[in-house]
C-alpha cells in the first residue's frame, strides 16, 4: 500500500513530467490541489493534538519574535551569542543546537526575541530530523532569518524555502485578494477583476472539486494563480517576512559577494565571528518588522520616551494602541490627543479609526 509520501513523490514526478502551457493549466491545478491535501495530512494530522508537527515551547516574549532558520553548522549559535550576549551551544560539528535557545535584543526601544533553532535538513517538512519541530515554530515568527553560509552553494537557500513552503509558510509574500465564500447553494461562481491573474474559472472549478466544494463564490483581485486559490481553500498558510543572512563572508572575495547580493535583495552580508554586519543586521531587521513606536503621554506630565508602545504592520491605529494597553481602554475611550507626523496640527484630537506614525505622542481621554 502506497504510504502519504510516495503519494507525494508521484504527483511531484508527474508534475515535472507535465508541461507547463494553457492547455494543461487546469490539470496541473487538479494535481497542486491534490498535493496539498496530502501534505496537509501529513504535516497537520487531525488525529492528534500534540504529535510531531508541534513547535518547541518556548515563550514568547519581546515586541517581536524573529526566527534564525538554517542548515547545520551555518553559524546561528555564533550570531544568537553576538548579537544578545545569550549563550547557546557552539561548536565545530553538525547540530550543536538540539533545542530552540532564545535571546533578547533592543533595537531603537524595540524589544526582539531572537530564537536561535536547530538545524534543519532537506526533507525537514516531511519530518526528518527535528525538523517539523523547527518549522512549527517558525510559523509563528513575525520574521524569519535564514542564515546561510556564503562559502557554501546557495542552491542551499532553494531546498530551505521549499522546506519552509511546505510547511505553509510563505516567505516575503502577501496574502492572495482572493474572496471565497462558501454556500449553501448556487454552484459555483468565479468572477476575476485582475487582467494579470492566471487562475482561470476551468482550473478554479476543478480544484474546488478535488476539496468537494460545489457551492461556492470566487471573487479574484489580485495577480493570483492556481496557488493562491489552494492556499486560501486551505487557510493555514501564514505569511512572514524573512531575511538572507550570508555568514562566513569573510572567506569571500569583494566582487563574489557582489555577484551574491545583486541578485538577492534580502540579503545581509555579516561575518559572526568578527561581528562584521551585525549593526547593519539588526537595522534590516527592525525595518522589516515594520515597527511603529508610539509614546504615551499622561495629562499634565512629559511623554515616556523610555517604553513606547510598540504596534506591527497595518495594525496602528489609536485603538490597536488602546489595545495594546489594555482592552478596557476601548470600551472607556472618549478621545486622543496626538502629537507627531499623523497630524495636521500638535495636538489634534483623534478617533480610535486615526491611523499612527512612527514616533507619535498619544494621550488619551476616558469616559
Amino acid at each position: 500500500m502506497s504510504t502519504i509520501l510516495d503519494k507525494i513523490a508521484e504527483i511531484e514526478n508527474e508534475m515535472a513530467r507535465t508541461q507547463k502551457n494553457k492547455a494543461t493549466a487546469k490539470h496541473l491545478g487538479l494535481l497542486k490541489a491534490k498535493l496539498a491535501k496530502l501534505k496537509s495530512e501529513l504535516l497537520l494530522p487531525k488525529s492528534s493534538s500534540k504529535g510531531a508537527g508541534d513547535g518547541f515551547d518556548v515563550t514568547k516574549s519581546g515586541d517581536a519574535r524573529v526566527g534564525m532558520i538554517g542548515f547545520p553548522s551555518v553559524g546561528k549559535s555564533t550570531l544568537l551569542s553576538k548579537l544578545t550576549e545569550t549563550e547557546s551551544a557552539v561548536g565545530a560539528y553538525e547540530f550543536t543546537t538540539l533545542t530552540a535557545v532564545p535571546g533578547t535584543v533592543v533595537v531603537h526601544g524595540t524589544r526582539i526575541q531572537l530564537v536561535d533553532l536547530p538545524g534543519i535538513i532537506e526533507g525537514a517538512k516531511d519530518g526528518k530530523g527535528r525538523g517539523r519541530q523547527v518549522i512549527s515554530t517558525g510559523r509563528t515568527c513575525d520574521l524569519i532569518l535564514i542564515v546561510l553560509d556564503a562559502m557554501k552553494p546557495l542552491t542551499i537557500k532553494n531546498i530551505i524555502e521549499n522546506e519552509l513552503s511546505g510547511f505553509g509558510i510563505r516567505l516575503n509574500k502577501t496574502p492572495p485578494d482572493i474572496s471565497f465564500v462558501k454556500r449553501e447553494r448556487g454552484g459555483l461562481n468565479f468572477t476575476c477583476m485582475n487582467s494579470n491573474a492566471t487562475l482561470d474559472a476551468e482550473t478554479a472549478h476543478a480544484i474546488c472539486k478535488e476539496y468537494k466544494i460545489n457551492n461556492a463564490s470566487i471573487t479574484v483581485r489580485s495577480a493570483a494563480n492556481a496557488e493562491d486559490l489552494i492556499d486560501v481553500i486551505e487557510g493555514n498558510r501564514v505569511y512572514i517576512p524573512a531575511l538572507y543572512v550570508l555568514n562566513k563572508v569573510d572567506g569571500l572575495f569583494i566582487e563574489e559577494l557582489d555577484v551574491i547580493t545583486e541578485h538577492m535583495p534580502d540579503a545581509v552580508p555579516v561575518c559572526a565571528d568578527h561581528e562584521w554586519g551585525l549593526d547593519e543586521l539588526l537595522e534590516r531587521v527592525w525595518e522589516k518588522l515594520s515597527v511603529t513606536r508610539v509614546y504615551t503621554k499622561p495629562k499634565g506630565q512629559l511623554p515616556d520616551y523610555n517604553e513606547p508602545v510598540v504596534l506591527r504592520g497595518e495594525r496602528r491605529s489609536v485603538e490597536d494602541f488602546c489595545r495594546r494597553i489594555h482592552k478596557d481602554f476601548v470600551k472607556s475611550f472618549k478621545y486622543a490627543w496626538v502629537w507627531g507626523k499623523s497630524v495636521q496640527h500638535n495636538p489634534q484630537r483623534c478617533g480610535l479609526s486615526h491611523v499612527l506614525e512612527d514616533e507619535d505622542i498619544v494621550q488619551i481621554v476616558r469616559k
